[in-house]
């Protein structure tokens, strides 16, 4: 991989951004990463659909072109187990595919328009996952993946 970038709605505060800025740090060992908060629409204020499309376009417009696009969804994710996320993105860098674009929704999750874009959908599993907590655990397995795909031991 030669790059990914993590397109998620809302900003991090507390001890979240910190793992998350702790494990982004050990990524760009590797590769650069880059973090892409989008706002938060306010849903007191709209219908649940008004919102995914809301925030859907913010996310949309972050997407770049020719970036693999994978969505986390806990309903429509394929699940992987850390050996086989490793498998998965080393194989996107034999492909050509070396720009990694990882999409996180907000508490009413993605829009349609996201998943059906995407070229993946990923999931953590069955639980629901607060989102600061889906970011801290999407870091650590990407950093995970790449300790497994080098054959480097991985102790945290």
């Amino acid at each position: 991989m030669r790059r990914a970038t993590i397109v998620a709605v809302g900003k991090l505060k507390g001890w979240p951004a910190d793992a998350c800025a702790d494990y982004a740090k050990r990524l760009r060992r590797h590769f650069p990463v880059e973090t892409v908060e989008v706002p938060e629409e306010d849903m007191n204020r709209r219908s649940a659909n008004e919102v995914l499309a809301a925030e859907g376009d913010r996310i949309s417009r972050r997407i770049a072109v020719a970036s693999h696009v994978v969505a986390l969804d806990r309903e429509l994710g394929k699940r992987h187990s850390s050996e086989a996320l490793a498998r998965r993105l080393g194989a996107l860098g034999v492909a050509g595919r070396s720009d990694l674009t990882v999409v996180l929704g907000g508490p009413l999750g993605l829009s349609p328009e996201i998943t059906d874009r995407a070229d993946e959908v990923w999931s953590f599993g069955e639980i629901t996952l607060p989102h600061a907590l889906a970011r801290v655990v999407l870091l650590e397995q990407l950093y995970r993946a790449v300790k497994i795909e080098r054959g480097e031991k991985y102790h945290w």
